[in-house]
């Protein structure tokens, strides 16, 4: 069956990021202040896969920004340096899972902004 994680994150002076787990209704955030809404929202990819980077499941992270998304499966170039290592951090993550999918999903459809408030 699998899980399905959904990830959010924003920028700003309110800056933050997490994650919803559908299955379980878990659920982690973290504020992190002047931060970027990219990078808020790598850090919301790497929380994710931190989190279940020992699971044997089937994962399935939904996000719902295009840009991370495409970069982590490589159809984008990352032109910024901090975005390139935060890619960077979650590829040597990525590379651990043996059955792993990142999505995008539309805006209102990502169950992590519902939690967030964003």
């Amino acid at each position: 069956m699998g899980i399905s994680v959904y990830v959010d994150g924003s920028g700003g002076p309110n800056g933050g990021y997490g994650f919803f787990v559908k299955e379980t209704g878990e659920s982690f955030y973290e504020k992190k202040p002047e931060i970027t809404n990219n990078q808020a929202e790598y850090l919301a990819i790497i929380s994710a896969l931190n989190k279940f980077v020992d699971s044997d499941e089937e994962i399935t992270i939904h996000s719902d920004s295009k840009n991370t998304v495409n970069q982590l499966n490589h159809e984008f170039a990352i032109n910024n340096e901090q975005l390139r290592n935060l890619a960077r951090e979650a590829w040597s993550l990525i590379g651990k899972f043996s059955n792993l999918s990142i999505i995008w999903v539309p805006r209102k459809e990502n169950l992590a902004g519902k939690m967030l408030g964003s």
